[in-house]
């Protein structure tokens, strides 16, 4: 190729600076291309440098925004004084400021001064960790925790469990999933990425803003034998509206005889009425019952550690063999997909349960933070009625945990945005959580 019978000295100095450049792009075949022929280099190259684009990535489509992401940044976006966000799924102070247990901050002083390493975890976690979890939701007098035939792992919060399980259950012969409509809209990706079709069950009924409960047991009953059923353990996203402890005994009497494999969502543990056991109180019953459960536990919401993925997923199994089979399966599907899970989170969350005092007290601030959120419902309700609207907004107060349900449409929403500054998720999503005393007055008159 580099003969001078071939080639003057100038297409040798071209063909050396397009072999460079294109090496330098990344291109595995651009050592190839640059050094076999001089016209298929030539040619990438004014692909490349001519019309601005890549050959590799020009025709990448542009996706469509998050929705809630877009809706934060629409919310920074406004100049507006007295905006309002009630669309993100986070607590704040009625100042409207991030809020930060105190319990974990003093996790964390303890922690710092442990002089701890930051090497790897393993692919299960920190198995302390995991312990305290599945102690704080099934119980410590739990039956299959004391048979230890519970398989677990730690996960990358509630969506890092829930994508490990969908995968999970694809591997092992599962075809679909069922979940509730609506749902939290992440459920849907999570489910169908991992290879599931996506079906859903009737849950509430939006003329009369409740439950629907006759027509979620009519669907359930409908589901195929031995097909996978998602609940949300309690404080419902986005409706906020769960069934109560009868409707859930005969939920679980149907699933059993079902032979439905039952899978919880618990987010909102202790955050929701102020009472952790109060929350986990279907999954104790629904394992009390005989059920083989799978369960996914977030610890964003109630410990407020959004940003630091801590989580955990369990497999309730029949005995020790099932057992280490289930983990080794959960070990397997999470080795290619994140290899370990981080360490700090999981760390703050064990040092606080595992100290009966900084346990009481974080008692005592998920409490506070529930109870400010039921006073925020309570607010927007009556003040909505004092100043004048003749809706019925008695399903606020009906409702549980973080979000209200409101009922709004979706250009009432976008009226909303546009005209008052105050900005939720299209399907009417208010998160109680966001709202403010100085500010529910301003909202309810908006709405």
């Amino acid at each position: 190729l580099l003969s001078k019978e071939t080639h003057t000295r100038k297409n040798i100095t071209m063909i050396h600076q397009l072999s460079r450049e294109l090496i330098r792009r990344g291109s595995s075949s651009a050592r190839t291309s640059a050094t076999v022929s001089f016209r298929p280099a030539a040619a990438a190259a004014g692909r490349c440098f001519s019309s601005g684009g890549s050959i590799h990535w020009s025709e990448i489509p542009m996706g469509p925004p998050d929705a809630i992401i877009g809706l934060t940044e629409a919310y920074k976006e406004d100049m507006f004084e007295h905006k309002v966000n009630v669309g993100v799924g986070a607590y704040r102070s009625d100042e409207g400021a991030p809020y930060v247990l105190p319990c974990v901050r003093e996790a964390e002083s303890i922690l710092m001064g442990q002089n701890l390493e930051h090497e790897y975890s393993g692919i299960a976690g920190d198995p302390d960790f995991v312990k305290l979890s599945l102690e704080f939701v099934y119980g410590t007098d739990s039956k299959p925790l004391i048979e230890k035939r519970v398989a677990a792992v730690q996960t990358l919060s509630g969506t890092g469990g829930l994508r490990v399980f969908g995968e999970f259950l694809a591997r092992h012969g599962h075809k679909h999933i069922y979940l509730p409509n609506p749902t939290w809209g992440n459920h849907i990706p999570i489910f169908q990425n991992a290879g599931l079709e996506v079906r859903k069950y009737r849950y509430y009924d939006t003329e009369n803003s409740d439950l629907d409960y006759d027509n979620m047991i009519s669907d359930i009953k409908d589901v195929p034998e031995g097909s996978c059923v998602l609940f949300h353990a309690c404080a419902h996203n986005p409706t906020g509206m769960d069934p109560t402890m009868e409707q859930w005994a005969e939920l679980s009497q149907i699933t059993k005889d079902r032979k439905i494999m039952v899978f919880f969502d618990c987010a909102y543990q202790g955050f929701a009425s102020g009472n952790a056991p109060q929350d986990a109180g279907a999954i104790r019953m629904f394992i009390e019952e005989g059920h083989n459960l799978a369960l996914v536990q977030s610890f964003s919401k109630n410990f407020g550690l959004y940003g630091q993925r801590v989580g955990a997923l369990s497999v309730v199994t029949a005995n020790d063999a099932e057992k280490a089979a289930v983990e080794s399966q959960l070990k397997i599907t999470i080795r290619p997909m994140y290899s370990n899970p981080p360490r700090h989170g999981a760390r703050i969350v064990k040092t606080v349960l595992s100290d009966p005092r900084l346990t009481n007290d974080f008692i005592d601030q998920c409490k506070g933070m529930a109870d400010r959120i039921n006073d925020m419902r309570i607010k927007l309700r009556g003040t909505l009625e004092e100043v004048g609207s003749t809706h019925s907004w008695e399903h606020i107060t009906k409702q549980i945990g973080m979000f209200a349900y409101s009922g709004l449409q979706k250009d009432q929403v976008l009226a909303l945005r546009d005209n008052h500054h105050i900005y939720c998720t299209l399907d009417g999503r208010i998160s109680m959580a966001g709202g403010t005393s100085k500010k529910i007055e301003d909202m309810a008159k908006a709405i």
